[in-house]
């Protein structure tokens, strides 16, 4: 068999038949050759279309690399199939729930977070930390930000493809947004389920939020296992849902807008690597995330956002609180009226609707206590030995 160097798969090939013969060990190392080939030939192009391997600069897909830039793009003919929401728990900050950690270091200081949410044996056997801690973070208690109306806004308009959360707060769903709007990665209050295997009994959020605030450890009506609301442990697989729409979603989706998050919580974090290459990345954070390291730039791996450097031609950062960033967008849109109009009118039927329940809640307490009262003023009136005149 010709060895030389440059010859070719072909060459090689040809090489073999010109011999005049062949032996069945000769054609099983040019087939492995042949295979070799097409699998380096598969990595390279790889390499080439997903990580940026050797590319050239691509062409500039907005007209500028601003958010007034972002802002014409999303009112142009370019963005029909729809906008794809990344976001994480610094949206919900502002509505006074802080961070995650923040919280459990309030309600349990000596424990560490990896062990409350250990599902494998501190959930099961020791509940009661994350049930302290859920008591703090309970859906219902916290109204949606500016964020979350400005989703809903773009859901109103026909533009949102999907929103992706880290947060398991519910306040995506208060905010007006609908199952099908939505993908949980991290799971969510909403709803609730035995962790026995056997049973898996399903249970409503207004059922867990009875027990949790009766400070009751929730337990199974059929089988006095423990139910856990349907957020996501460590040790559990995320939802079959963020794996099955990531697929379609991420390969038709216009732009991609990712608020308040480290990107380094995986896999959520790579979602944003998994946009076509001429999608527009929208970064609203307080500081920039998701860049490429420097070494891996250097090299040519491009898998990261790239705000900065002379390639750079998709990824905008608008750095600063991501309610500010959302009405800076809005304002550029046309639509900071009707975002701020919709944000009070909703807080306002927030605000009543909780005056009414907790009213509700006085009036369902009182009344014993008024059944009392009038009971002992009618014994006051009553002649001695309690009969009538």
């Amino acid at each position: 068999m010709d060895n030389r160097e440059g010859s070719g798969a072909a060459a090689q090939v040809d090489a073999g038949k010109g011999s005049g013969s062949s032996s069945p060990d000769s054609d099983d190392v040019r087939r492995g050759h042949l295979d070799a080939i097409k699998r380096m030939e598969f990595l390279r192009n790889l390499f080439c279309q997903t990580l940026g391997l050797g590319s050239e600069k691509p062409e500039k897909v907005l007209d500028e690399l601003t958010l007034d830039g972002v802002s014409r793009f999303l009112l142009s003919e370019k963005c029909k199939k729809g906008v794809c929401m990344l976001q994480a728990s610094q949206i919900s900050v502002p509505t006074g729930h802080g961070s995650l950690y923040t919280n459990l270091a309030t309600v349990q200081p000596t424990c560490l977070p990896q062990a409350i949410f250990e599902i494998s044996y501190s959930f099961k056997q020791h509940p009661e930390p994350f049930f302290a801690l859920a008591r703090e973070l309970y859906p219902g208690q916290f109204k949606p930000t500016v964020c979350h109306y400005f989703i809903r806004l773009l859901k109103e308009k026909g533009l949102l493809l999907r929103c992706y959360t880290q947060n398991i707060d519910t306040l995506e769903r208060v905010a007006g947004l609908d199952q099908e709007d939505l993908v949980e990665a991290h799971g969510t209050f909403f709803t609730s389920h035995c962790v026995s295997s056997s049973c898996q009994k399903s249970y409503s959020l207004d059922w867990m939020k009875e027990k949790i605030f009766s400070s009751l450890i929730p337990k199974c009506e059929k089988c006095q296992s423990v139910v856990k609301p349907d957020i996501v442990f460590f040790g559990e697989s995320l939802p079959s849902r963020f794996f099955s729409l990531t697929q379609s979603d991420f390969r038709n989706v216009d732009l991609l807008i990712i608020m308040g998050t480290s990107l380094q919580v995986q896999p959520f974090a790579s979602l944003v690597s998994r946009v076509p290459t001429n999608t527009p990345r929208l970064l609203i954070n307080k500081e920039k995330t998701g860049e490429s390291e420097p070494l891996m730039a250097l090299m040519g791996f491009g898998c990261g956002m790239d705000f900065d450097s002379e390639k750079a031609y998709r990824d905008v950062a608008w750095l600063g609180d991501c309610d500010e960033g959302c009405l800076a967008l809005a304002e550029l849109l046309g639509w900071k009226d009707e975002l701020e109009k919709l944000v009070r009118e909703e807080h306002a039927a927030i605000d009543a609707k909780s005056s009414q329940a907790v009213g509700d809640g006085a009036s369902a307490s009182g009344a014993p206590a008024k059944e009392a009262k009038q009971s002992l003023s009618a014994k006051k009136k009553s002649p001695p030995g309690g009969k009538e005149n």
